[in-house]
């Protein structure tokens, strides 16, 4: 088997410190909107397979509650999970950063990271550590009994590997969203596809990415496969050696997509009273996106967009006699 790598991204710019609290992207997906139904995203863990995390960052202090090193970088030190490459410290501060008044927040800013190193300083890695990373999260328990609920992966390669799939598969059965990147291969034109695993597999959510004006990115990967869209331009979030950096991917797209099941968790269980299945929460998923104008091969179901259910609810709540609730307490898939 080939090794997978890193998504492509580009790194637009680092910065030693950031002024701004809320990122364009995390508003642009309208994740304030459900902070307070969804308790920032407290409780839910989301394991991140990437290149590590930098733990003691400023704004992710606490976040990370658990970690394994699938590499062999630090002399497989299977304890040692920071980041030595950046890709994985960003993405963890896109779902998770803390809401600290300072820095960045991210989308779910209470929820616990799950740090799984399986790629190296140089952003590749073995399938068979991507494998064992998945197998590792379904079967991990925090010390307060957690466990994962999403995972995340801003990962991929061109090899259909069915053992990864079995692992995907796995995830799925056990009621864990699977998130990944459609990839940077795109043309500019939805009519050509292009596919990248574990993305293009039918279990995941394959995210693609827009620009911060709901443009496709042109580099976002187009086939039919792809669930929704998620900011992926110039975003900004955390980055090694406790710096900030604005980098661009559909890397950057999932991380959005991961945080915002963190939060569509809580807020549906407590909505519905009861603990929803993945295929549940994925139809709440698609239920808070609209559409950018783009077929379906470019954008899926639209982008991310949290607080449209509730802006409807009122909507119709106004124009209806009573103001009664117009959505039952019941989910249907």
């Amino acid at each position: 088997m080939s090794e997978v790598r890193l998504i492509p991204f580009e790194v637009d710019e680092v910065v030693e410190q950031s002024q701004e609290v809320v990122p364009t992207g995390v508003e642009l997906i309208e994740a304030p909107d459900i902070w307070k139904a969804a308790e920032k995203g407290k409780g839910v863990v989301v394991a991140v397979i990437d290149t590590g995390c930098e733990s003691d960052h400023p704004d992710l202090k606490g976040r990370v509650i658990d970690g394994k090193n699938f590499t062999t970088d630090y002399g497989q030190d299977e304890s040692n999970y920071e980041d030595n490459n950046g890709h994985g410290t960003h993405v963890c501060g896109t779902i998770a950063a803390n809401a600290d008044k300072k820095g960045v927040v991210g989308v779910a800013p209470e929820a616990s990271i799950l740090a799984l190193k399986a790629l190296t300083e140089e952003g590749s890695g073995q399938f068979k550590w991507i494998i064992d990373a998945i197998n590792y999260a379904v079967d991990w328990k925090g010390p307060q009994n957690q466990k994962v609920g999403v995972i995340s992966m801003s990962l991929g390669g061109p090899q259909d590997v069915p053992e990864l799939h079995d692992a995907i598969k796995r995830a799925v059965e056990n009621n864990i969203s699977v998130v990944c990147a459609a990839g940077n291969e795109g043309d500019g034109r939805n009519e050509t596809p292009e596919t990248s695993y574990p993305g293009d597999y039918n279990e995941v959510v394959q995210v693609g990415a827009v620009d911060m004006t709901r443009n496709l990115a042109p580099f976002s990967n187009s086939n039919d496969e792809i669930d929704l869209v998620a900011p992926g331009v110039n975003v900004l979030s955390t980055f090694i050696g406790g710096r900030y950096a604005k980098l661009s991917g559909t890397s950057m797209a999932t991380p959005h997509v991961s945080g915002a099941i963190a939060l569509l968790i809580n807020e549906s269980n407590k909505r519905f009273e009861r603990t929803l299945t993945e295929p549940e929460i994925y139809a709440q998923l698609v239920k808070h996106t609209v559409t950018c104008g783009y077929p379906a091969s470019g954008e899926g179901n639209g982008i991310v967009a949290l607080g449209i259910v509730q802006k409807i609810d009122d909507i119709i709540k106004r124009l209806t006699p009573g103001g009664g609730q117009s959505f039952p307490n019941k989910v249907r898939v």
